[in-house]
């Protein structure tokens, strides 16, 4: 059994569910109320506190996980000068990395020794609007904010680990191909490959990742549509299976997963199709062993459940349930006992 946890801004609150690690069904455990449009969300990497930013109030919320329970209690706020549309936790567990799309910055708040929020930014780096997304590379000593719409670009840092502190690389920014607008991106689990997904482009690009430098190149780009389709789209989030053998960006117009195919070696995407989902699919999740895929529908408030097929790494429908209002995020946690 699996604990997920989704964010619903519109219902200011985190469900709880419960997912069956052998079947997929779902089970609702709770709601966490916790006003101010609840949004993105980030778990330490011990597994026993867990972060969200609350996007109508400008704030960002600790919390403890019960290691059997799975429910959450909080243990601190901190006031910002924007709101979050992204938050991650560093591979020490002692900082959380934030994105803020309307004022364009990145930031890194303190967490303590027993995993609250210790106070304000001692990172607010101001960049350009519309970023949106920004945690560490495997050695913790790197991260990148991406900026879509016209921005359309991707920052590149230094990450010190000790100190939180984030210094601009070199070079300090990629400028991507016009129209692209990189959005959300995700490191190969095993290799010095980094997949971007790009909101205007509907597309994925991929870059190779210097592990010395810190710094990305890209060597492909690939449409996440079909042939033939001229309705409007934009791709939202992106996840690989921890095997890192396949590879899905969210499209939001179209209403799909787009599935590819990761070469071993060359970490080159092969097109798999799209999976036809719920409405406006913004927020989705793969479980850590990476049989199941959840996609929550932002317009409809569904919530569909996918067993992926790990040598095709095709999406079979399970279920469709309604979760609420405006699923933003969708975190699964590794298997409790």
């Amino acid at each position: 059994m699996q604990h997920v946890y989704i964010t619903l801004q519109g219902d200011d609150k985190i469900a709880i569910y419960n997912l069956d690690s052998a079947s997929g069904n779902l089970t609702h455990q709770e709601d966490i109320a916790i006003v101010g449009g609840p949004a993105p969300f980030a778990v330490s990497p011990d597994g026993h506190h867990a972060y969200t930013g609350l996007r109508t109030t400008n704030t960002m919320v600790s919390f403890d996980i019960d290691s059997s329970s799975g429910t959450l209690t909080p243990t601190g706020s901190v006031d910002l000068e924007s709101d979050p549309c992204y938050v991650s936790v560093d591979a020490t567990g002692r900082y959380l990395l934030s994105a803020y799309y309307f004022s364009g910055h990145i930031a890194v708040h303190p967490i303590n020794e027993n995993g609250a929020l210790a106070g304000p930014a001692t990172e607010w780096l101001g960049t350009r609007p519309k970023a949106h997304c920004a945690h560490t590379d495997a050695s913790n000593k790197f991260t990148f904010l991406p900026h879509v719409g016209e921005s359309n670009a991707i920052y590149q840092f230094r990450f010190d680990s000790s100190t939180g502190s984030l210094t601009p690389n070199d070079p300090p920014v990629i400028e991507a191909p016009e129209g692209h607008g990189p959005r959300h991106y995700v490191y190969h689990p095993h290799a010095n490959f980094v997949y971007f997904d790009n909101e205007q482009g509907s597309s994925v690009t991929a870059y190779r990742l210097d592990p010395d430098a810190g710094t990305l190149s890209p060597f492909q780009t690939v449409s996440t549509l079909s042939g033939g389709w001229s309705g409007e789209n934009s791709c939202a989030q992106i996840h690989m299976t921890p095997s890192g053998d396949f590879l899905y960006a969210t499209n939001r117009g179209h209403n799909s997963i787009a599935m590819f195919a990761v070469e071993t070696t060359s970490g080159k995407l092969t097109p798999l199709g799209q999976q036809l989902t719920v409405g406006t699919p913004r927020a989705f999740g793969i479980d850590p062993v990476g049989n199941f895929m959840l996609v929550g529908g932002l317009d409809d408030g569904d919530l569909a459940t996918y067993r992926i097929d790990r040598t095709s790494g095709r999406l079979e429908h399970i279920a469709t349930r309604p979760v609420g209002d405006q699923p933003m995020w969708i975190h699964i946690t590794g298997a409790v006992n």
